[in-house]
């Protein structure tokens, strides 16, 4: 009981802090600076996660049955952690330097990781049962003419 409280209280945060990034998208898109900085982007990244956070939020109170949704929070947030490191890395290469900084890295990171320690456990898989004979038979085409 003490595990699926922790999991509710993490996908809560998680989305809370998704959800907030509602106030960036609006303000991006009430004022072009997207468009004067060259930062088209940026809306459409946070358009999706702030939809992740309301379905996280939807998820709080029953986190086993949208454990998918609770996976794809944490695999796509790793995954954004993965490309902001590599496209730091490759910026450092040539001498450039990115806004994020490698801590955005590592919480982002950590956002990921936790929301994947937070994965509820897989529901057993039923028990199979045996299939009548008439289940297990093939459908034979009907004969031409019949």
């Amino acid at each position: 009981m003490k595990r699926q409280r922790a999991v509710q209280v993490v996908v809560g945060l998680v989305g809370l802090l998704y959800l907030s990034w509602m106030y960036p998208l609006f303000d991006s898109l009430l004022r072009p600076n997207w468009l004067q900085n060259h930062q088209d982007a940026f809306p459409m990244f946070v358009s999706v996660n702030t939809v992740l956070g309301v379905f996280l939020l939807l998820a709080v109170k029953q986190p086993a049955r949208h454990r998918s949704l609770i996976a794809f929070g944490a695999w796509s947030t790793l995954a954004h952690a993965t490309t902001m490191a590599v496209m730091t890395a490759e910026a450092w290469s040539h001498g450039l330097h990115r806004k994020d900084s490698p801590q955005d890295i590592v919480i982002v990171g950590a956002i990921g990781l936790l929301l994947l320690a937070a994965l509820p456990a897989r529901d057993p898989a039923p028990a199979r049962t045996e299939r009548s004979h008439s289940a297990r038979t093939s459908v034979q085409p009907n004969p031409a003419g019949a």
